[in-house]
């Protein structure tokens, strides 16, 4: 089962919160469990490029089913294969830090991925985006 809205738009402000203490502008993508985008949010001051990046990160890391360093493993250790699985996709695909899974116990329910600040700051505006879940959706 995918996140609802609600839950979404909850990640999607924990998020923006973490970011503004840390003096970050990002965006956040929130997708669900097949990748589709149910909230973007864009802090003032983030970068434009940011989102674009978010929401391509976020799904696919739903469409994969791996968070987004493992992904970024993946396309080091096979760069040629990487490269051509947006082809056969469809859509773009993209590893990057700030990307991680949503889970409900062993299923997929989404997908979060934050762009525009470093790499450190985006996976812990992601990682503080998941501590905004519910005990029924762990992370």
């Amino acid at each position: 089962m995918s996140l609802t809205l609600d839950e979404a738009r909850a990640v999607s402000a924990r998020v923006c919160a973490h970011a503004a203490r840390i003096g970050a502008q990002v965006t956040v993508a929130i997708v669900d469990d097949g990748g589709h985008l149910q909230v973007l949010d864009r802090m003032d001051g983030a970068s434009p490029l940011s989102a674009r990046v978010a929401p391509v990160k976020a799904s696919s890391v739903a469409l994969f089913h791996r968070d987004g360093r493992e992904l970024m493993s993946f396309q080091q250790a096979w760069p040629a294969q990487f490269a051509q699985i947006d082809q056969i996709a469809g859509t773009p695909i993209m590893a990057g830090a700030g990307s991680r899974l949503i889970r409900r116990g062993d299923a997929v329910a989404g997908a979060i991925a934050v762009s525009g600040a470093s790499p450190d700051q985006d996976d812990a505006c992601a990682e503080a985006g998941l501590g905004s879940l519910s005990p029924s959706v762990p992370a």
